[in-house]
């Protein structure tokens, strides 16, 4: 019997906050508040290409004060933990010993901003929280999408009825998301991707972070 296996898969993973409606209208406003002093939350050495509808803040949000910001960063690390912990086979007394250290910004993207493409250097890992989708334009499926580039670089050579419409994990497309509020997705940070022009109405507000880690030595024992 013919036996067909994925050599070169892409791990993702995805979860959904078990109260978002709650944690997102908090996280919202504190955006939002923040996002109105400008300078002093903005990110002051912008790189990746982007447009004024797009604000970014600075890479320390998990090291904010307010209770929201603490469940959030509960709640996205403990699944990093997790994804690490499954995929490199680290029973519970090794999950304990992982050190994550974390870059954390937040977006708020309006109309007709974007965000372009990039990936994340110096971590394993990465992570985008959906605090609002914003209202989408109905006749643009592709407002505001989170773009993942296909990492394969020779994936579209050719293409005709023989892999076309390859199924997933095997299909030669990119992959886009329309997050949802409460949505997380954990990504390899290495992923090249996107955010591609929201054309909707409101606010598009997301979380970003980046993990890096290490394992601390086991404990000696007595």
């Amino acid at each position: 019997m013919l036996q067909i296996n994925g050599l070169f898969p892409v791990p993702f993973a995805f979860d959904t906050h078990a109260d978002p409606a709650r944690l997102n209208a908090a996280l919202r406003s504190l955006f939002i508040a923040r996002e109105k002093e400008g300078t002093r939350y903005a990110n002051p050495g912008p790189i990746t290409l982007r447009n004024k509808p797009l604000f970014e803040s600075t890479f320390h949000l998990f090291s904010w004060p307010e209770p929201e910001i603490a469940e959030l960063r509960e709640f996205c690390l403990s699944r990093v933990r997790q994804l690490v912990g499954e995929l490199n086979n680290y029973d519970a007394a090794t999950r304990q010993r992982l050190d994550i250290h974390t870059d954390a910004w937040f977006h708020v993207t309006r109309r007709n901003g974007f965000f372009g493409v990039h990936n994340h250097p110096l971590a394993s890992w990465s992570g985008v929280y959906c605090v609002s989708a914003g209202q989408h334009d109905v006749d643009d499926p592709d407002s505001g999408l989170l773009n993942f580039l296909h990492p394969h670089i020779g994936q579209a050579m050719y293409v005709d009825a023989g892999n076309e419409f390859l199924k997933q994990p095997f299909g030669i497309q990119n992959f886009g998301l329309s997050l949802q509020p409460g949505q997380l997705i954990l990504f390899p940070s290495w992923l090249l991707h996107q955010v591609l022009s929201f054309h909707g109405e409101g606010e598009r507000i997301t979380v970003a972070f980046n993990c890096s880690m290490k394992l601390r030595p086991p404990a000696a024992s007595l």
